[in-house]
């Protein structure tokens, strides 16, 4: 068997505060989910130990030992929601530490193979403790995160194109974490307003990304990236997903994506750069 592990982007991101129960950071994000992924090949085999691999142009670095796909395997055995051992083979197409999610996107692809409709809150729960708090995400096609628990779903999809560009930084998630020193109170939204692509994209312009400036403070390269992006022909906007480093530009056409991506190309050939859109 032969899955999709789908990368996410997050359009915005506030940070509202901490949680008093486990010190989380509550935050809001409006996202999506993107047609980069990592390939995954699942084989059941005798024996009484899984067998994870990974390869790839971003496998390096991760631990044989201690990563999101060994863990949420031991988490569904103990959970008694498989008995069998695996052959798993991770193509990572996703940079690492690049605010996309690629770890907690494996897993989640992990979770919906083996458990599919017994996915409960409690499960979730679990499994959000012990690979990350935006597990959640990648359930979903698109949809604004509300708060560390919750995700309300739009009811229509929009086709988005992006260009993406990862300049070989490494982000520790919990590092740029720690460095928040303000939070933002919690938006109010009404999304029978936000009712087509216009509205929408309108909208999106006007959020930001609150890690944003710690990364740009430890990295310039990231706001010149932002910049130069939010410069090109046909963008809407510039931005940093998540806890970075990977930067993109939301583009009106998926033409004028590809002609961004030609021109970041010539002038960053030793960057990662590629477009994608929302599935």
């Amino acid at each position: 068997m032969e899955l999709k592990s789908l990368s996410k982007i997050n359009l915005s991101l506030n940070v509202n505060g901490k949680l008093k129960k486990n010190r989380l950071h509550d935050i809001e994000s409006y996202f999506c989910l993107i047609d980069l992924f990592d390939q995954i090949k699942i084989k059941k085999i005798q024996g009484q130990k899984d067998i994870v691999k990974f390869k790839g142009k971003f496998s390096k670095n991760i631990k044989k030992t201690n990563n999101s796909i060994i863990n949420t395997l031991k988490i569904l055995r103990k959970g008694n929601l498989i008995s069998d051992y695996y052959s798993i083979l991770v193509n990572k197409k996703i940079p690492l530490f690049s605010g996309m999610g690629g770890g907690t996107s494996n897993a989640a692809c992990l979770i919906k193979y083996f458990v599919r409709k017994k996915v409960n809150k409690n499960l979730l729960s679990t499994l959000n403790k012990e690979i990350g708090s935006d597990l959640k995400l990648f359930f979903y096609k698109q949809g604004f995160l509300k708060n560390i628990k919750t995700v309300n779903v739009f009811p229509k999809k929009y086709r988005l194109y992006f260009l993406l560009v990862y300049p070989n930084i490494r982000c520790s998630t919990r590092d740029v974490y720690s460095k928040v020193k303000k939070h933002f109170p919690k938006s109010k939204h009404n999304f029978t307003k936000i009712n087509d692509k216009n509205k929408y994209v309108s909208f999106l312009i006007k959020k930001n990304n609150d890690l944003q400036s710690i990364v740009e403070n430890k990295h310039p390269i990231i706001k010149k990236l932002i910049i130069e992006i939010g410069q090109i022909k046909g963008c809407h906007f510039s931005r940093m997903t998540g806890s970075g480093s990977v930067c993109y530009g939301l583009f009106k056409t998926e033409k004028a994506a590809k002609a961004a991506l030609k021109r970041m190309k010539t002038k960053y050939p030793k960057y990662w750069l590629s477009i994608a859109k929302t599935i």
